[in-house]
């Protein structure tokens, strides 16, 4: 059974579907180098950059994203984090993909800081959509070769082209 994290995924959500990062993802939700001091301020950042996308209170995305660290760090491992919750009233799967400027402290699986982040916000009602969206990020951010030209890329437009383009696509599949 795969993992995101300490979150096992019924087998179901890996299988080949429709879902790609297109659906998640706009070019508006690509951050190339967030400058953060911590885990919590790159959760408040990233709070406030999804409360613009939404139209959600920032405050209740930012609570919602504590709430599921406390039960655990959504920091996957090699320097990887998916924060991701489910605030009331959004009305579809969100994403968020930020690229810190340097590395920091998630409490990571592994031990390892880290420095891409990609937030994952979902409706309350979303249930195995809100687990396959996990599973394809994680697919998609866990290739090695695909994690090293995201880390070499600065430009917002190039990393929206990585994350959504063919080679996610086939990274994901």
């Amino acid at each position: 059974m795969p993992t995101v994290g300490q979150l096992q995924l019924p087998d179901r959500c890996c299988a080949r579907d429709n879902m790609s990062l297109t659906d998640l993802l706009t070019p508006e939700a690509v951050i190339p180098a967030l400058r953060v001091n911590g885990k919590k301020q790159a959760l408040q950042e990233l709070a406030a950059q999804a409360a613009k996308l939404t139209g959600l209170d920032e405050r209740e995305i930012f609570e919602t994203l504590l709430q599921r660290e406390r039960l655990g760090s959504t920091g996957i491992g090699d320097g990887i984090a998916i924060p991701h919750g489910k605030p009331e009233k959004l009305d579809r799967l969100v994403g968020l993909f930020a690229r810190l400027e340097r590395p920091i402290d998630f409490e990571a699986l592994d031990g390892q800081p880290v420095d891409i982040i990609f937030l994952l916000l979902a409706p309350e009602t979303a249930g195995a959509d809100h687990l396959k969206a996990l599973a394809r990020v994680a697919r998609v951010l866990r290739e090695t070769s695909m994690l090293e030209k995201i880390r070499a890329t600065r430009d917002p437009a190039a990393l929206y082209a990585l994350l959504t383009g063919p080679a996610a696509a086939s990274h994901a599949a």
